[in-house]
């Protein structure tokens, strides 16, 4: 077959280095954008670390009021479910009231009767108070009495010593009959003075007598008021607790962690559910070494894992006064013996912004995990 011949078609000649042309210009640029991205993520890895101080061990937090009994008895009704929305004041858990209305009764009765007690205590005293006085009086009476027996007795004293003068005389001017009356006068008067004085010494007793039943009236009615102030306590106490048959919300907030039923024994101090305030602010433990630059009132960016598709807005609060681990049961003692240094953690409150919380409802809980960034140049 010829050469010039239709049939046999004829290749132009393909030149080597044209083929590969296309993938090497791809390359560099694929190259060329991806160092650019990694200089643009380098960028802005040095600008965020040098504005920025970041954390992930950071947390939502909120008031958890725990909900426990004062007292113990059986629950005579639940009126609420969990995660129930509750205001402030209103009828969660009612034990049975029935034993402490006993103890209430019991005791104002107790107080009636320390009442009465005292009433009569303060009878007692005042009669006591009015006694003392008239037998003071008595005493008085006495005593000036023994002073006139005693002019008397001296008075007869005298005449019989000058009828005895003179029945010696030789006028013989007092006769014998009248020598014995002076004797009988003098005799009686003496009498007088020892029935006096005797009568003295027994209103003495009497007024002795009378300042002890005073001492013990006053005593009795001092008794008697602290019975009455012990029996009032007792009242207030019985009525405290029969107050807590009836626990109610502190606060408004929703209910969670219920762990009560209707008739269930509860002890003391034991807790039947949780009530959570709506409010809400992230606690962020940082790094000693990041706190040189934080203080109250920079921006804060916080971004939620619940909430991945949302950042929200903050401003630091407060930082707190010692680290975490100062808070903890056993703080760490490292004044003696090996010391390995720890960085350790401060816990810094946020305080979000309440225009990025409207929209999201309860999605915000206590206890969520946050990634916190601290704008701090």
């Amino acid at each position: 077959m010829s050469p010039d011949s239709p049939s046999a078609p004829t290749h132009p000649a393909a030149s080597p280095a044209a083929a590969p042309k296309p993938k090497r210009r791809l390359g560099r640029i694929l190259l060329v954008v991806g160092g650019a991205c990694v200089v643009a993520w380098l960028a802005h890895v040095v600008v965020h670390l040098w504005y920025y101080e970041e954390t992930d061990d950071a947390f939502v937090a909120g008031h958890i009021h725990q909900i426990s009994a004062q007292i113990s008895g059986p629950v005579k009704a639940v009126l609420v479910q969990d995660n129930q929305d509750v205001a402030a004041g209103a009828p969660l858990v009612l034990i049975d009231p029935l034993e402490f209305q006993l103890a209430s009764l019991k005791a104002k009765a107790g107080s009636l009767e320390a009442a009465a007690a005292e009433a009569q205590a303060q009878a007692a005293q005042a009669e006591a108070e009015a006694a003392l006085p008239e037998a003071k009086a008595r005493a008085a009476q006495a005593a000036a009495q023994v002073d006139q027996a005693e002019a008397e007795a001296g008075l007869a004293q005298l005449t019989l010593q000058r009828d005895q003068r003179m029945a010696q005389g030789d006028d013989h001017a007092v006769t014998p009959a009248d020598l014995d009356a002076a004797r009988s006068a003098d005799a009686a008067a003496q009498a007088r003075v020892r029935a006096a004085r005797a009568n003295v010494a027994a209103l003495g007793a009497a007024v002795a007598s009378a300042q002890a039943q005073d001492r013990v009236a006053h005593a009795q009615l001092q008794a008697a008021q602290a019975a009455v102030a012990a029996a009032q306590a007792a009242v207030r106490d019985a009525e405290r607790e029969l107050s807590y048959a009836d626990i109610a919300a502190p606060a408004a907030g929703r209910i969670g962690g219920k762990n009560v039923e209707v008739g269930d024994r509860v002890q003391a101090g034991q807790t039947l559910m949780v009530v959570v305030e709506p409010e809400v602010w992230v606690v962020a433990n940082f790094k000693e070494t990041q706190l040189a630059r934080m203080q109250a009132g920079q921006p804060v960016e916080v971004e939620i894992d619940a909430i991945p598709d949302r950042a929200l807005q903050g401003t630091v609060e407060s930082v707190a006064p010692a680290s975490g681990a100062q808070f903890a049961l056993l703080p760490p003692d490292n004044a003696t013996g090996n010391f390995t240094k720890v960085v350790q953690r401060v816990p810094v409150k946020i305080r979000l912004d309440p225009a990025d919380l409207q929209g999201l409802g309860d999605r915000v809980r206590p206890g969520l995990s946050a990634v916190v960034n601290v704008r701090v140049r």
